[in-house]
């Protein structure tokens, strides 16, 4: 089992919107994301930094299942509108910040 942390960043102005839409992620997304070997995955938010906590079986292998994965896909595209620069999901996983122990 892999724990990583992993950071993105808001747009500025987009922090409300993102609290909105972000409340809850769709149920197809989060059943592909528990087919894919997440065990657990938190996002939290202070002021423009996104700080995402996951515990996965093999975040490469996650990564590779759910890029062509159209739940996620639409998470995307609907979560780059708020993102501070896109996040294209074909240069590969977000960078891994650091492993916990």
């Amino acid at each position: 089992m892999e724990r990583l942390a992993l950071r993105t960043r808001l747009r500025p102005g987009c922090e409300e919107t993102y609290d909105r839409e972000h409340a809850e992620i769709p149920a197809a997304l989060e059943s592909a994301m528990r087919a894919n070997g997440v065990i657990s995955w938190r996002i939290f938010r202070d002021g423009l930094d996104l700080f995402h906590f996951v515990e996965v079986e093999d975040y490469a292998a996650l990564q590779a299942a759910l890029k062509d994965d159209p739940a996620d896909q639409a998470w995307q595209r609907q979560m780059n509108r708020l993102l501070d620069g896109d996040f294209d999901k074909s240069a590969g996983g977000l960078r891994q910040v650091w492993e916990l122990t």
